[in-house]
């Protein structure tokens, strides 16, 4: 605590607010949608499929929108996308809490995620050129507030829950309103230098992203990077699925283990993995180690026991969900940093917000289709009694992810492209 209290100090005092606002943003976040899903089935009484819909509603307007919302935080300013986000998500939330029909939920859902597409890339923008030469420790100092966020989220969304769904609502969308009111008070104006390439209006914004679909580098380095997303994923599909394999109702007392676990580590280790990295790799290798630690993470769990396991077996199964979760967390903290950074060099440091964008957009693509490709192996796994299958295409992925990326840094494809600035449109 000390040692990130003073790598915090170190930063302007809008780099500061910025990690405690990230914070804020995943404490009312996380305290409110692990929950969501069950008041719908439960507390409204929707059909599975609508309970589907409103929540693949949400992350498709966050991931789908993540580009434009980058685009709107270059051209307009990082401070008021950051407000407008939080903002739209403070009016969401309330919505939520009344919302009784399938088109409100459906209306409140979307606002929720596209507030996240608003302010996520400002933010990391805002951190990038705030923090100049030290992103790498900036963005580890920022993850572990973020790790904290959803560390203590959820524990206080189960709280405020024994009373009513309602509250919860009340008080995520309160967090959000004073995050608003903090920032707009507090938080310097910040937007991108000057430049002398941008065309003003949609034309210049086509030139911007026909700039970016040009970039081979960034492209080369999404795709690669794209496996680390899904893989991170897996806390939220492959380990539950083994848990209730496992542990049959219990499994939730396990997951709520294995969530715990996962956050600690992050919020632990952040800064001791920067620092040991920073002195013993360059960027690229730290990253690659990063992937290939997540893709050893599911090794643990390939030789647990399946089916209403009980003693010795149950104890080793929920050993193995621990220790994949906790190296996946492990291998997540090593190369984030690492990452955000590489993201700013390949921008050429200009359209930073929408790179990050355009890096999310293309990350929640992977990790949708890569969940269903994952979702099927768990069936073919349960049909042929091969339950080494999804964990052992989990390894690869990793294993080749880091590869690819080592491939990639060989052949000098992690330079920044020399033809950053858009054609003129």
């Amino acid at each position: 605590m000390r040692r990130l209290r003073a790598q915090m100090r170190s930063f302007a005092p809008g780099i500061q607010l910025l990690m405690v606002n990230q914070f804020g943003i995943n404490l009312g976040f996380y305290m409110l949608m692990p929950y969501l899903a069950d008041h719908l089935a439960h507390g409204l009484g929707l059909a599975a499929w609508a309970v589907g819909l409103v929540l693949g509603v949400r992350n498709l307007s966050q991931q789908g929108m993540f580009w434009l919302g980058g685009t709107l935080a270059d051209r307009i300013g990082y401070k008021p996308m950051i407000l407008t986000g939080c903002t739209l998500r403070t009016g969401a939330f309330v919505l939520l809490a009344f919302a009784d029909t399938l088109p409100a939920l459906i209306i409140a859902s979307a606002a929720t995620g596209f507030a996240g597409a608003l302010f996520n890339p400002a933010v990391r923008a805002y951190l990038a050129d705030g923090a100049g030469q030290r992103r790498v420790e900036a963005f580890a100092a920022f993850n572990v507030f973020y790790q904290a966020g959803i560390l203590l989220g959820p524990l206080a969304g189960l709280a405020l829950l024994a009373f009513d769904f309602r509250l919860v609502c009340a008080v995520s969308a309160t967090v959000f309103a004073l995050l608003a009111i903090v920032q707009a008070r507090a938080l310097p104006a910040c937007r991108p230098a000057p430049d002398p390439h941008r065309v003003a209006g949609w034309r210049g914004i086509a030139a911007d992203w026909r700039a970016i679909a040009g970039n081979r580098p960034f492209l080369l380095f999404s795709a690669t990077m794209a496996g680390s997303y899904l893989l991170a994923f897996q806390t939220y599909l492959a380990l539950p699925l083994q848990a209730r394999a496992l542990l049959g109702d219990r499994s939730g007392i396990a997951m709520g283990v294995v969530f715990a676990v996962s956050a600690l580590v992050a919020v632990a280790g952040q800064l001791r993995l920067t620092n040991w990295a920073k002195r013993r790799l360059d960027p690229p290798k730290a990253i690659a180690v990063g992937l290939a630690v997540m893709g050893a993470a599911f090794l643990p769990v390939l030789p647990g026991p399946r089916g209403g396991a009980h003693g010795l077996a149950a104890w080793a199964g929920l050993a193995g969900l621990v220790a994949c979760a906790a190296l996946l967390a492990a291998g997540s903290a090593l190369l984030y940093p690492f990452e955000m950074d590489t993201l700013v060099r390949l921008s050429g440091e200009r359209l930073v917000a929408t790179y990050y964008g355009a890096y999310s957009t293309v990350s929640g693509i992977a990790v949708a289709v890569g969940n269903l490709a994952i979702g099927g192996l768990f069936d073919l796994a349960t049909r042929t009694h091969t339950n080494w299958l999804p964990w052992t295409a989990l390894t690869t992925l990793g294993i080749g992810c880091a590869a690819a990326l080592t491939g990639l840094r060989r052949a000098g494809h992690l330079r920044p492209a020399t033809a950053a600035a858009p054609e003129p449109a």
